[in-house]
């Protein structure tokens, strides 16, 4: 019974020394004040590749081999797929069979008129079958060269084959299996070249004159809460009649990590300066509908205030419309704040 007294004593000391220590710890405040800050006209847009395309069949065939699937990483010239590549030899053997034979006729041709040729000049024959002869001569000839055209394509319709990669890029999409039957024209497999990425919005014509020619744009992904300046902006010298709207392609830069084609994203654009009250959006409290702060007051007590909120900076920075006021103390570890606020209770 001693001993549970003693272990309960002990408990009640370390928990009151644990309380003390919370308590006697400051918490981290920030003063919520004025700033002058890039005023901003926001659109929505989606990524897009700067460069995709589509790998298409160039010969029919049956495919024996995938290479690559989606998500795959592909390097420039690496085979992504080989299609059955039997009948497009048994047709180049054939062209080959057709150039010979062309050039069998050819040499017999080339013999022919050069025996009509002497014949000619010693009077033994006429005109007009030297003429026949130089005709057949000028005949084979371009049959010859028709069947090493021909050849020539045959051969290159076996390279078709083995598809090369274009450029670097991921596989997007994988749109065939082993087995299958390729027709030319076809679609085969798409992909990107994750290194080159672009947003593209629509503005109306009445903001292009805040916007300017030369925007200054900073790109919020809002699936991952990330700000990123673009590297180039490009307004189209055109208009969409309908919509009256104009595109705007602003570049991302190159290699930039954690974004990809088909994203969600909102593209502000810098159109002036304004003073705004600001806080890090990092203590910000939301509890189901309510979105609130604590606000510290002189001797370090905490209470928890509704406020109302406006835009996001680039710097993660929020500003207060309604419930703060200049000056005022704001902590920052919003979840510190509130369990001292629960022990003071």
């Amino acid at each position: 019974m001693k001993l549970q007294t003693i272990l309960l004593n002990a408990l009640g000391v370390c928990s009151a020394v644990l309380s003390f220590s919370l308590q006697a710890e400051p918490l981290a405040v920030v003063k919520a004040e004025y700033r002058e800050v890039a005023q901003t006209y926001s659109v929505e847009g989606i990524m897009e590749a700067v460069r995709q395309s589509t790998v298409s069949a160039q010969i029919s065939g049956r495919v024996k081999e995938v290479n690559f699937d989606v998500g795959d990483t592909v390097k420039k010239g690496q085979v992504i797929l080989r299609i059955d590549e039997r009948e497009t030899e048994q047709a180049l053997a054939g062209s080959q069979a057709q150039v010979m034979q062309a050039q069998a006729a050819l040499t017999q041709a080339k013999a022919s008129y050069e025996r009509s040729l002497q014949l000619f000049e010693q009077k033994y024959i006429s005109q007009s079958a030297l003429d026949k002869a130089k005709a057949d001569f000028d005949m084979a000839k371009a049959q010859a060269a028709a069947s090493e055209a021909g050849e020539s394509q045959q051969a290159l319709a076996r390279g078709y084959a083995s598809v090369i990669a274009p450029f670097s890029g991921v596989v997007a999409q994988r749109l065939v299996e082993v087995g299958e039957m390729m027709t030319i024209g076809k679609p085969m497999m798409v992909g990107f070249d994750p290194s080159q990425l672009r947003v593209v919005v629509n503005v109306p014509q009445y903001k292009l004159a805040d916007i300017g020619t030369h925007p200054k744009v900073s790109v919020e992904l809002t699936s991952v809460k990330r700000w990123v300046k673009a590297a180039a902006v490009s307004v189209q010298p055109s208009a969409d009649s309908r919509t009256h709207s104009t595109q705007v392609r602003i570049t991302m830069p190159a290699n930039e990590k954690g974004i990809y084609p088909g994203m969600f994203v909102r593209a502000h654009f810098a159109v002036g300066k304004a003073n705004k009250l600001l806080i890090p959006a990092s203590a910000v409290v939301r509890r189901s509908e309510v979105v609130g702060v604590y606000v510290v007051d002189e001797k370090g007590g905490a209470r928890l205030r509704q406020i109302r909120l406006g835009e996001t900076t680039a710097e993660n920075e929020v500003e207060v419309l309604v419930g703060l006021n200049p000056g005022e103390n704001v902590a920052l570890d919003p979840i510190k704040a509130g369990m001292a606020v629960s022990q003071s209770k």
